[in-house]
């Protein structure tokens, strides 16, 4: 495996450890339950995939048929 990509690995899971880390210090502070606020998980649920559905449309791009192909016949 080439030095580069250990490199990013290791960094994403420094990442991934340090949100962790943050979330287990986050419950320790406020050990309450948050309060559900049904617009506020709806909102977290549709619109990430909603953006990534933006995101995929905007860059699919549709190939044109090529000279003779497709489109109405002749007969």
């Amino acid at each position: 495996m080439p030095v580069a990509r250990l490199a990013e690995l290791l960094r994403s899971w420094a990442v991934a450890l340090a949100a962790s880390a943050a979330l287990v210090a986050a419950g320790n502070r406020w050990p309450d339950p948050l309060a559900i606020r049904p617009g506020l998980v709806w909102g977290l649920v549709l619109l990430p995939p909603g953006l990534m559905a933006l995101l995929l449309l905007r860059r699919w791009q549709l190939q044109q048929p090529a000279a003779g192909e497709g489109g109405e016949s002749g007969v």
